[in-house]
């Protein structure tokens, strides 16, 4: 990798000359691969080394082919880079700081969320924590990343997330609400350079400038919405201190903070930097990150919870129908039914009443589990409903199929369960779930969603 000479310097300024020159020389080294395991459902992750500061990230020795795993299509482990696991690493070191919330439900917003590996981490950090008491939104401004967003985060099947496709200006109608915002903003990708050329060749003094000027209008434009005493958790995958050491001393004494330090010291090649921690090749496994904390200490007005509008009716839509009776008990917990389309949403019943305030304010993607589609008076069973960790185990019948099956299930191919009941059955590949088909005897109908289906070649 060509140096340039400001990057050089930009460097060499946030982490120390010796620690710099230890970054150059990785820079040209190939990337590295790492996973973590979902820790919520019974599959398998592919084997590596352990991720210092995530229990359940593994560094992988090769990168195998993901798309040939029914495991990674089940959701039972996430392809995210060992670097930016340690923002969960921080979050889940300040739980404990967290500030009590009068509903007893946990409050958190993933900012700019898509792909989804920091939501998936932070979903299953709150689960072992709180249980069913949290709700997690995770945001992502742009459409189509939003649409790859809310797909992740299916896979991996925490009915407790809620996505959604928001401005950070639009959190500011709900003031005080989130307990704790996680913002990895957008940045000049210095963690990108070994993945993306096209990242070397863009960056520049001018481009940093930019970034560092749009992620404080990012934190400004969401701050109401985080409540006083609540956390800040900011992070960017680049490491020239304007961007990161910068931004925190400017979110201290403008919006009103006080940075925490987080547990963090002594985790191997991570640097202690003024105010939170910078990850750079050559002294991580991964390709870098930064991160760091703070506390909200500026007041905040909390309206309470509005009642979601009501929505007008579209021409030619069609009005709300009753749920098939029985329905209930597919999940495991209650739940409350809400329709989108033709299609029946269950939303935990604990968190009900958050959802509704948040569709009152935000354009929501997703939310709960999407329990099917209504026919008539019948359910045909959805994708997310086999994916869901509510789902009721054995509220269908099961089949269980070897890997030739699994990835022709998966490839959408047709495929034959002559031992099986008609009827819908759940197919299932070594204890993961991974979706539905309709059996008909002589043959199935295959109910994989065509935009999740494999499109390699899966004869290999």
């Amino acid at each position: 990798m060509q140096i340039k000479e400001s990057f050089r310097k930009y460097l060499e300024e946030a982490i120390g000359c010796d620690n710099a020159l230890v970054a150059f020389s990785a820079f040209d080294e190939p990337a590295k691969v790492s996973v973590r395991q979902n820790p919520f459902k019974n599959g398998r992750a592919p084997e590596g080394s352990q991720v210092p500061w995530n229990p359940y990230g593994r560094l992988l020795a090769e990168r195998p082919v993901f798309t040939l795993d029914p495991h990674f299509h089940g959701g039972a482990y996430y392809v995210q880079d060992s670097s930016s696991m340690f923002v969960g690493h921080v979050f889940r070191s300040l739980l404990d700081r967290i500030p009590e919330s009068s509903d007893g439900v946990v409050k958190v917003l993933d900012l700019c969320a898509a792909p989804g590996g920091k939501t998936t981490d932070l979903a299953a950090s709150l689960r072992e924590a709180f249980g069913d008491r949290f709700i997690l939104v995770s945001n992502e401004v742009m459409k189509q990343r939003a649409g790859v967003l809310a797909d992740n985060v299916a896979l991996w099947g925490d009915p407790d997330v809620v996505v959604t496709s928001d401005d950070p200006r639009a959190f500011a109608s709900l003031p005080g609400f989130f307990d704790v915002v996680v913002a990895d903003v957008p940045c000049s990708g210095e963690g990108m350079f070994r993945k993306d050329e096209e990242a070397q060749r863009q960056w520049s003094e001018d481009n940093v400038a930019l970034c560092q000027a749009r992620q404080r209008r990012i934190i400004a434009d969401m701050w109401p919405c985080l409540k006083q005493d609540g956390l800040l958790i900011y992070s960017t995958c680049t490491f020239n201190r304007l961007e990161n050491d910068d931004n925190v001393e400017w979110i201290a004494e403008e919006l009103g903070a006080e940075p925490v330090k987080p547990e963090g010291d002594g985790m191997p090649g991570v640097i202690v930097t003024r105010n939170g921690y910078s990850l750079v090749p050559g002294h991580v496994e991964g390709e870098g990150q930064y991160c760091a904390a703070l506390r909200k200490t500026s007041p905040v007005e909390f309206r309470g919870y509005e009642p979601a509008r009501q929505k007008r009716e579209k021409p030619g839509k069609k009005s709300v129908q009753t749920v098939p009776a029985g329905v209930g008990r597919l999940f495991s917990v209650p739940v409350e039914f809400r329709q989108k389309g033709e299609t029946v949403i269950a939303v935990p019943s604990l968190i009900a009443a958050q959802v509704a305030c948040l569709e009152s304010s935000l354009h929501v993607l997703a939310a709960g589990c999407a329990a099917g589609m209504l026919k008539g008076p019948a359910l045909v069973p959805d994708a997310d409903l086999a994916l869901s960790l509510i789902y009721e185990s054995g509220s269908y019948p099961v089949a269980d199929v070897d890997l030739h099956t699994a990835l022709a299930f998966l490839h959408k191919d047709a495929i034959l369960l002559p031992d099986c009941e008609k009827g819908y059955v759940l197919i299932r590949h070594e204890g993961i779930p991974l979706g539905f088909v309709k059996n008909l005897g002589n043959r199935c109908n295959n109910l994989h969603p065509q935009g999740r289906r494999i499109r390699m070649n899966i004869d290999v």
